[in-house]
């Protein structure tokens, strides 16, 4: 019997480290996204965001933020407590004793896990704010987000917090991972402003298309493979024939969802510009993963494609009406991860009997308001002391150029 407890905790602790690596190459698919929709101009700045902010989240979640998210005290709490690095790991004693509360994988994996969580979040910040932003104050917000602002939140839910107590329901995070970084987004947005020329006096919305769609697509694709863990992961474990069938039907599920929403956002593409969008594809494909992650256990594999795609469908509605509000998201990271999170959310009771549509209103509402509202201050703050925005002329020019002193591309431009 010991044997057999050593073995499914190793399965499980195997399991969620592979998990976490799936998650952790999202991150090149959103650079590779960002860098695909941006200018040739501000290719190396997008990609100089994305892995310096990886490299700040693993850091920042490794000095406080792991602790402040998982205390392991205060259940049902708003304010956790607050504490520093990682803790001892699982002893062999405590595992093969067995029981109701014996673990059943490694803490170190379950920090790997969550680490890469909250590099994602602060992914879904980089694009929105693109093509603008000074680099180094877009870094040090990353260090206040994924160090604080992220982890309250993720104590309210995933850490047993108020969240939790109050039956709020996020199996992977529509919540408190993607709409918890299009708050983020939100804020630096409002306080950034648009891009130069975006938006004509005349209520014109002017397109600045992205240098490098194949890039794009390729950024999505990789999305789309490395959302398998971040939903798959969630489930725990694996090392039993119950958790195996739950796992391969949210890789199922997960795979749906992100199907019903390209289709989705093709068509309603066609019906309003007369032509297949790429861009709009992309994002349908996105939309799809970030609306059936608070659920994708529940729903039937058809259900979890119809979630889906009103995702597809909602998120090019959006990225059109953040355009007539003049909220300028180059990406269109708000709609997806924002807009689209909270349509995840609120599709969970269509599903799952344990949730109710007060609960994720509740949620909705309690992480918008801290994630924005704190957002906005440390925005606000930065914006004070070393600026938010590059020069106009800087703009022109580009922030490669800028911000980084090289081009993505210097052969197109090398005048030698």
């Amino acid at each position: 019997m010991e044997d057999i407890t050593q073995l499914s905790y190793a399965l499980d602790t195997f399991y969620f480290l592979m998990c976490g690596a799936l998650v952790m190459w999202m991150a090149a698919g959103f650079a590779m996204l960002e860098a695909g929709l941006v200018r040739s101009k501000n290719t190396v700045e997008i990609l100089t965001k994305n892995i310096a902010l990886f490299a700040i989240a693993c850091t920042m979640y490794l000095l406080c933020g792991y602790q402040i998210m998982y205390p392991g005290a205060n259940e049902g709490g708003i304010m956790p407590l607050f504490g520093t690095l990682l803790g001892t790991e699982n002893s062999v004693e405590s595992v093969v004793a067995g029981g109701d509360d014996a673990p059943y994988y490694s803490l170190r994996s379950d920090f790997f896990f969550q680490v890469v969580f909250v590099a994602t979040a602060m992914s879904i910040v980089s694009g929105a704010v693109a093509e603008r932003m000074k680099l180094w104050a877009f870094l040090l917000f990353a260090v206040f987000m994924t160090g604080f602002i992220y982890p309250v939140q993720g104590f309210w839910k995933w850490g047993g917090g108020f969240l939790n107590e109050a039956g709020f329901q996020d199996f992977a995070g529509s919540g408190v991972v993607h709409m918890a970084g299009a708050s983020a987004a939100l804020a630096g947005v409002l306080l950034l402003g648009a891009r130069k020329g975006k938006y004509g006096s005349n209520g014109a919305v002017n397109a600045m298309p992205g240098a490098n769609l194949p890039l794009a697509t390729l950024g999505t694709f990789i999305l789309w493979l490395g959302w398998f863990g971040f939903n798959g992961g969630s489930q725990l474990k694996i090392a039993d024939v119950e958790n195996a069938n739950a796992v391969a039907q949210i890789f199922v599920n997960t795979n749906a969802g992100a199907a019903g929403g390209v289709i989705a956002a093709l068509i309603v593409a066609r019906l309003l510009f007369g032509k297949a969008d790429l861009t709009m594809a992309l994002n349908g494909a996105l939309a799809g993963l970030v609306a059936i992650t608070a659920e994708p256990l529940t729903p039937t594999a058809l259900g979890a494609t119809l979630i889906g795609a009103v995702g597809g469908a909602l998120v090019v509605f959006s990225i059109l009406a953040l355009d007539k509000l003049r909220i300028d998201d180059p990406v269109g990271a708000i709609s997806v991860h924002g807009v689209v999170g909270i349509w995840g959310l609120l599709a969970v009771p269509l599903t799952n009997s344990d949730a109710t549509l007060g609960a994720q209103l509740l949620g909705i509402g309690s992480i918008f308001a801290w994630v924005f509202g704190a957002s906005l201050v440390v925005w606000g703050v930065i914006k004070v002391i070393m600026g938010l925005r590059i020069s106009e002329e800087e703009e022109y020019e580009g922030a490669d150029l800028t911000e980084c002193g090289m081009e993505a591309y210097p052969e197109f431009t090398s005048k030698s």
